[in-house]
């Protein structure tokens, strides 16, 4: 008797510190749209990636909302690695989500496609026992200025009032990582009581603004009016320039308005984003509407690539 593997439309990795909002968001859509979804919890995941590799399991997309990309052991990364080798279709794809999420490796490719950054000095780890600014060097960064890991996330390893290398160094000690940036502190223009900090979503094409107060990580959407009037759609082009430069799908990345009325792009790929709800975590949780919105804009992607060719599915009718 032949045995028929599991076929599933969509799979998303669990994100631990997501809510149950946005995952019942998602299965109810797909639910809608009579697709096959699962859920790869911790509970699940070993089990899931060995089926997968046995056959046992098929999938057509791979939604990725946690693995750890400075970690190749880690087991969610390798099993979007394994999924995306098994011809399955990951959003976003690991070589593109990892070349985009290495703020080292991007920094320049943004900055000659015309993109406002910091002013910023890369050392590979294996420099920083010597490395010692110049002052050239001292006075392109200010006093204070940033240190963060290239593959860092969620502010570990990073120094907001770096004095000299011996912060380098304390990054490093932090997060251990294959290289750092040295950046200029940007300090974004006030507006009313709020600072002028933008988190800005990108998925499928799509794009949402919203106010982020980077002092109290409060949350708010950007209305139309205030979009509007005080100019903020630049970012709408701005962040669609990042996804052409990095071929990323979903991500956010942040925006500060400096005095000068320029916008800088400050927090450049933040893949596997923080979708945790503001009715879950009203200190720092993203408003409920726009995690409705994303969710729904991802199985619309998601079914958007089934219908694509791919190495172990036809296109759907």
């Amino acid at each position: 008797m032949t045995h028929v593997a599991r076929l599933y439309d969509l799979v998303m990795t669990h994100k631990l510190d997501a809510d149950d909002f946005f995952i019942h968001r998602v299965q109810e859509l797909c639910a809608r749209r009579n697709l096959n979804f699962f859920l790869v919890e911790p509970l699940w995941v070993e089990a899931f990636a060995e089926y997968l590799n046995k056959g046992e399991i098929r999938a057509k997309v791979l939604l990725n909302m946690h693995s750890e990309h400075h970690q190749p052991d880690e087991i969610y990364h390798r099993l979007v690695l394994l999924a995306h080798r098994k011809g399955v279709r990951v959003i976003d794809p690991p070589e593109v989500a990892l070349a985009a999420f290495n703020k080292a490796r991007v920094h320049a490719r943004l900055a000659a496609a015309g993109l406002t950054v910091p002013h910023t000095i890369v050392v590979n780890r294996e420099e920083i026992s010597a490395f010692r600014l110049t002052d050239e060097a001292r006075a392109g960064l200010g006093t204070p200025f940033v240190v963060k890991p290239a593959m860092g996330y969620g502010r570990r390893g990073v120094i907001l009032n770096a004095t000299s290398e011996v912060d380098l160094q304390r990054s490093a000690d932090a997060w251990a990582d294959e290289s750092y940036l040295l950046q200029r502190f940007v300090t974004p223009h006030r507006i009313g009581e709020d600072p002028a900090y933008f988190r800005v979503y990108f998925v499928f094409g799509s794009v949402w603004i919203s106010w982020w107060n980077c002092y109290t990580d409060r949350y708010r959407l950007v209305t139309e009016e205030e979009e509007n009037r005080l100019g903020l759609g630049v970012m709408r082009g701005m962040i669609a320039a990042i996804a052409q430069v990095t071929g990323m799908q979903f991500f956010s990345s942040e925006f500060a308005l400096t005095e000068s009325n320029q916008f800088v792009v400050i927090d450049y790929v933040n893949d596997q984003c923080h979708l945790l709800t503001q009715t879950a975590s009203p200190h720092n949780g993203v408003p409920d509407g726009l995690v409705t919105a994303i969710a729904e804009r991802l199985v619309d992607g998601a079914q958007q690539l089934m219908r694509e060719p791919s190495p172990s599915f036809p296109p759907s009718p």
